[in-house]
């Protein structure tokens, strides 16, 4: 028997499906899904089947197949994770977290718009707290002295309770006293028990307070003018009598400063606990150090970065049909090495990508049109040697996804030369071309790697995959033999493909690279995974290399993507993302950090390029960004004066008028080229210092 809520969606599909046009995407049948149970309560590591089915309005399996998923990355696995042709799935459902969680089900059709989701609400309650472990196991204070405490909460499934509300309690408040915020302060010597409790659950650790030996603090840097985003290094000394240093005395660093100008304008900076200090504005700032009563300050000057310069648009491709997506820039080959050539995809339209001319950036031109089984070319790669061309295929009518193999040898008269669409339904989102294999993102669920020494014959040699419940990827771009992969939560990933070679010619470059000199174990049919680092926020998007020229510091750059209010272009209007880029220091990768992130606000960042010590940003409505990534990098680079030039993409007859949505960019020769989603190509060259203006 049909639910009272299945009637109820049932008739409100079947009425939109009368009262709206077709053109606009609304499936001709109306589509429903059928759990069997219709809900689940799990423990933690349980796991049972649930039948789902696709239906149709008159109660008959839809032959149309649909991606099964838990709805929390992370939470929930399924297998697997697509239904048969028919629109049936019998599937493995697995509980890893706790919480009100969902199994989310969505099919797979041809248009965006068309597609219809469900989700089936999965209960697994909370696990008993089982024990607290404190992050420290011998604490020796000195007297005078704060020291943060912290703890990690486990329940009886084993998992990290973050959710849990930890205070911290002194046995002798007259020895040491905690404040609100688990930050431990002594008062006197002697001896106390501290003790850390969630519910019912206790733990606790021996606190020796001692005589504190600090009798004076010195405090120094080798700089003392910088420009903002600058990173000043200071050192600090506890000293003792006879001015000998105290090693083991803490020391909290502190600021203040006033800005050079502005009515109420800070003087904003950052300081680290090890001494590092970056500042977003200029001014005078003093910098201090303290430990048991005693302090040091220091003064530095900071003044602008001025970094920015002029930006001037030199030419533009209009795309007013259909939405652009990615793009790709190379040299022409044979009788065209005089020339330079551009492709572009497009995104829900009909399985375009078009091919341009670029020789003369100020007056580029379409030269040819390549047209596939698709809604969406979503990405376009050409092989190093400028002969293999690579585009993506989402939505086709047949649902035979995949990638589709170009000869661009002629980018006059481009040729398909074969299609690869096996285990494919879903489709492939990104691809990158590496060496004769193209590194396919299929699904949306793992990496796909295809050679294709002869374009003609392509066949799979190999495949990633993450083991996480819930994983899913989104891109993957290979230097150097390393796979750098976009996981949302699972954030970045650096799998050995094929790293370099050990050998007197290579070794500059995996001596810069931390990451290379952990490579030699992986291939194309073996990739092995190097390093790693999780995304807490769970939208990682991008993932770009990035060694400094200036400092050596080696970082994968990793980039959000968040659409909090839509995707704008499924309606024709304009969309309103947000996101940044993360700098991940990889330069120990046993233990890789964030240091900096750039984020434009009220924009969505999106495709990412660095070129030397500049970074290419892409930030949808935010126009095109090109950043200073130079020296050390620490805070926010937004705020620290860092841009150098942006370009705000949009055009009256675009796609959609007036409204900038930067895909992507690729610096080329002495050009940026980049696409903008709503109105088409555009190539800029940055210029002189931008010029004061003056009355």
């Amino acid at each position: 028997m049909m639910t009272q809520s299945r009637k109820c969606f049932t008739f409100i599909l079947l009425i939109t499906t009368l009262f709206s046009n077709d053109e606009k995407g609304v499936p001709e049948d109306s589509l429903y899904f059928q759990f069997n149970p219709d809900s689940l309560y799990l423990e933690v590591g349980d796991s049972t089947v649930v039948t789902i089915r696709l239906l149709n309005e008159g109660g008959e399996l839809s032959n149309n197949p649909f991606y099964v998923y838990g709805g929390e990355r992370g939470t929930v696995s399924t297998y697997p994770r697509i239904s048969d042709s028919t629109g049936v799935a019998k599937v493995l459902v697995k509980a890893f977290k706790p919480g009100d969680l969902t199994v989310n089900v969505r099919s797979i059709s041809v248009k965006r718009n068309d597609r219809v989701r469900d989700e089936m609400p999965v209960t697994v309650p909370f696990p008993p707290i089982a024990r607290i472990e404190f992050d420290e196991s011998v604490y020796r204070m000195y007297e005078g002295t704060s020291l943060q405490f912290s703890a990690t909460v486990f329940d009886e499934a084993s998992l990290v309770r973050d959710d849990a509300e930890l205070s911290f309690s002194s046995s002798n408040i007259s020895v040491a006293e905690f404040d609100d915020f688990g930050k431990l302060t002594a008062k006197s010597t002697g001896r106390i028990k501290v003790s850390a409790q969630v519910e019912n659950v206790t733990s606790t650790v021996d606190v020796r307070v001692v005589r504190n030996p600090v009798r004076g603090m010195e405090l120094s840097s080798a700089l003392d003018k910088v420009r903002t985003g600058d990173v000043i290094h200071f050192t600090a000394k506890a000293l003792g009598r006879g001015s000998r240093a105290v090693e083991d005395a803490p020391i909290e660093f502190s600021y203040t400063g006033i800005a050079d100008y502005g009515i109420g304008l800070p003087a904003a900076g950052q300081i680290s606990q090890d001494g590092r200090f970056v500042a977003e504005t200029a001014g005078l700032y003093t910098i201090y150090a303290a430990s048991g009563g005693y302090s040091a300050q220091k003064s530095v000057k900071v003044v602008p970065r001025d970094v920015k310069r002029e930006v001037e648009l030199i030419g533009f491709g209009l795309v007013p049909d259909y939405y652009t997506s990615d793009l790709w820039i190379w040299p022409g080959i044979g009788k065209y090495e005089n020339k330079d050539f551009a492709v572009t995809g497009t995104w829900g339209g009909d399985g375009n990508a078009y091919f341009w001319d670029v020789t003369d950036p100020s007056a580029m031109k379409i030269i040819d049109t390549v047209k596939v089984d698709a809604r969406t070319v979503n990405d376009v790669k050409i092989s190093e040697d400028g002969r293999v061309g690579i585009i993506t295929r989402e939505g086709a009518s047949n649902r035979k996804n995949g990638f589709v193999v170009l000869d661009v040898s002629d980018p006059y008269n481009v040729e398909v030369v074969s299609t690869f669409n096996d285990d494919m339904t879903g489709g492939v989102h990104n691809t990158f071309i590496y060496e004769n294999h193209v590194y396919a993102v299929n699904n949306g669920r793992k990496y796909d790697i295809i050679n294709i020494q002869d374009p003609a014959e392509p066949y799979r040699v190999g495949v990633y995959e993450l083991k996480s419940p819930g994983h899913s990827i989104h891109d993957v771009w290979v230097v150097d033999g390393i796979a750098y992969s976009s996981n949302w939560t699972d954030g970045v990933h650096a799998v050995d493909v094929g790293g370099l070679a050990f050998n007197e010619r290579n070794m500059p470059m995996i001596q810069a690279n931390p990451l290379l000199a952990r490579a030699g174990k992986g291939s194309t049919s073996n990739p092995t995974p190097i390093s790693f680092k999780t995304d807490p926020t769970g939208r990682n998007h991008a993932a770009f290399p990035f060694l400094s020229e200036s400092t050596g510091d080696f970082f994968i750059i990793a980039g959000d993507e968040d659409f909090p209010h839509g995707v704008g272009a499924t309606k024709d209007e304009p969309s309103n993302p947000r996101g940044g880029f993360h700098f991940i220091n990889f330069n120990d990768p046993d233990s890789p950090e964030e240091t900096a992130i750039y984020q434009v606000p009220e924009a969505g960042s999106h495709n990412l390029w660095v070129k030397g010590d500049t970074l290419l940003a892409a930030f949808y409505q935010g126009g095109l960004r090109i950043l200073d990534i130079s020296g050390e990098l620490m805070g926010d680079l937004y705020k620290q004066g860092r841009e150098i030039a942006f370009f705000i993409s949009a055009h009256k007859e675009g796609r959609l008028p007036n409204a900038p949505m930067v895909w992507g960019a690729q610096p080329y020769r002495d050009i940026i080229f980049f696409s903008d989603m709503n109105s088409g190509l555009y190539a800029i060259r940055i210029g002189s210092k931008t010029k004061e203006e003056s009355d």
